[in-house]
């Protein structure tokens, strides 16, 4: 199983406007995919930086679903991100896999 994980800063203002939008459609999209098998939103609280520090979790079974995500889904998700809060946030996204 791997572990896709996409650390989101986002700015003060923007927050609560992206939070409602992760929950209330991004997250339902992404799932909707059927490549993940579950999901978890999470709040960084000590970060250091400016602005306010999500971590959004998706496990999947494979590396075959996760390929198929990013290729014919991600792309479209991701745009989908940049358009609605442009210049209002920073991302990384790392993939793990579980050890035990």
């Amino acid at each position: 199983m791997l572990l896709y994980n996409v650390t989101i800063i986002i700015e003060d203002a923007s927050a609560e406007a992206w939070l409602n939008w992760m929950q209330e459609e991004h997250i339902p999209e992404v799932m909707a995919t059927g490549m993940f098998v579950s999901n978890r939103l999470l709040q960084v609280v000590d970060s250091p930086n400016e602005g306010v520090t999500y971590c959004i979790q998706y496990v999947t079974q494979s590396m075959e679903d996760y390929d198929t995500y990013q290729q014919l889904f991600a792309p479209a998700l991701q745009e989908d991100l940049n358009t609605k809060f442009r210049d209002k946030f920073v991302s990384f996204r790392t993939l793990m896999e579980y050890i035990d």
